[in-house]
């Protein structure tokens, strides 16, 4: 049996630990949403597909934030190599999340609905997120003592932490007249909202990734080179910018679309390129020592360059047009979700958890072979997606189009094979998270159970 040791999870691993199980729980509603595509009415009575979307879409949401703010605490205190200012308010702020996922998951459940997209909660619970949302804020502020000669993931952390709570604020102007009253105006804002915040988890998931390729290569240069603070700058112009597209079909300005198509084309390809660089500097005896996490950005950074073609794609106004509102859309999402966040995610989950009371080591040959499984499927996953939008985009530009209900029978043979793989694409990632879990779980356990045989052990000596 492996040895166990003191490292137990503080705070910040515990927000990672907690997004992991938020990870498989939101998968897990996403395998039940493409299995009622095949059955229609599947779990109605309990779980209708307009309950499970946002189980599943929140699930996956909370996912990225509790792991990317609990993946930026730890590492910031591995940059200062302090404690975190403030520290009992990141106890506080996981509180206030777990209440906030606790509240809007079983909103859904019970059919409680009154938000948007992203957020179709009843509002007035926005208010716990955000409030857990500024300590996380004054914690990163607090830190970091000067920005003079700071790397770029400082700035990243900053911005994404920023950015977040303005643009989070900014996707509820639609509870105001002004805005829900004139559709243009309200659906504007509804879509950049959106697209800014994505930007702002991704300051916090980019920047945690160029944090662990500084460790891992303890090369200190990429996180202060040109190229570095040319994306944190892409990126800050992706927060204003590139959510364009998603309008292309509103009346605004054409300047608003020019420069988020021009956005677009360049950010995922300037961190793909930075990781490779990065990846060819790295000695074998440094990839030895971090296998895993080495591993799993080198999987991110090909899937980086996977949705860059299909960003492309989607971006160009007369393609965006027959792509818009369909499931090509939807695999550009899931693609950026979960082969680049959540990779990046993963690889640094491993790297923090590794040690947790019991080394990691033994499930090393179970997380590669998982690894495999789960770009394979998420290959087929999005593949099936695309097939499926591209009849979708044909026929809702057909002249003679049949009823909905026809050509979504017609699809069926896809989202059958969309199901598999997301079937897969589960059991892949339970294989992966579990060991980290179980870890974890040993530094409770295990000591009890030890003081039992040592119990036994004294008892049987009195005897």
């Amino acid at each position: 049996m492996e040895p166990l040791n003191s490292t137990k999870p503080d705070v910040p691993k515990w927000l990672i630990l907690s997004g992991l199980v938020l990870l498989i729980t939101g998968m897990l509603f996403g395998l039940v949403g493409s299995f009622q595509y095949i059955f229609p009415g599947l779990f109605k009575q309990y779980l209708s597909f307009e309950k499970i979307r946002p189980l599943h879409v929140s699930s996956v949401v909370f996912w990225i934030l509790f792991a990317a703010t609990g993946s930026v605490l730890a590492y910031l205190q591995e940059h200062t190599k302090r404690k975190l200012f403030a520290g009992k308010a990141s106890s506080l702020q996981l509180k206030l999340f777990v209440l906030a996922v606790v509240l809007i998951l079983s909103s859904y459940v019970l059919g409680k609905f009154g938000g948007r997209e992203y957020w179709e909660f009843p509002p007035p619970l926005a208010l716990i997120l955000a409030a857990g949302w500024i300590l996380f804020i004054i914690q990163v502020a607090g830190s970091v003592k000067t920005l003079k000669q700071q790397p770029v993931y400082i700035w990243m952390w900053l911005t994404g932490a920023f950015g977040f709570l303005f643009t989070f604020t900014e996707s509820y102007l639609w509870v105001f007249s002004y805005f829900n009253k004139d559709i243009v105006r309200d659906m504007t804002v509804q879509w950049k909202s959106y697209g800014s915040i994505v930007g702002s988890w991704n300051m916090l998931v980019y920047g945690v990734g160029m944090f662990l390729m500084e460790k891992i290569s303890q090369d200190k240069s990429y996180s202060r080179s040109s190229m570095a603070f040319a994306l944190y700058f892409l990126g800050l112009f992706n927060l204003m910018f590139n959510w364009s597209h998603h309008i292309y079909t509103l009346p605004v300005n054409p300047a608003i679309r020019h420069v988020g198509y021009l956005v677009s084309m360049t950010e995922l390809f300037i961190l793909g390129r930075i990781i490779y660089k990065w990846k060819s500097s790295v000695t074998a005896a440094q990839k030895n020592i971090h296998n895993l996490s080495y591993r799993f950005l080198v999987i991110a950074d090909v899937w980086i360059f996977i949705n860059l073609f299909l960003a492309i794609l989607i971006s160009i106004p007369a393609i965006n047009v027959y792509t818009h509102g369909t499931h090509i859309t939807v695999a550009h999402v899931m693609g950026t979700t979960i082969g680049i966040n959540t990779m990046l995610l993963l690889a640094v989950a491993i790297d923090l958890l590794s040690d947790t009371c019991r080394s990691l080591k033994p499930y090393y040959p179970q997380i590669i072979r998982a690894s495999w499984l789960a770009n394979i499927s998420l290959f087929v996953f999005l593949a099936s997606l695309f097939v499926a939008g591209v009849e979708r985009s044909r026929w809702q530009m057909s002249a003679q189009a049949e009823p909905f209900s026809q050509m979504m029978k017609g699809l069926a043979p896809y989202f059958i094979v969309f199901a598999i793989a997301g079937l897969m694409l589960f059991v892949s990632f339970s294989f992966i998270v579990f060991p980290l879990l179980k870890n974890t779980l040993s530094c409770f356990i295990q000591p009890r159970q030890r003081s039992i045989v040592e119990f036994k052990t004294a008892f049987d000596r009195v005897k």
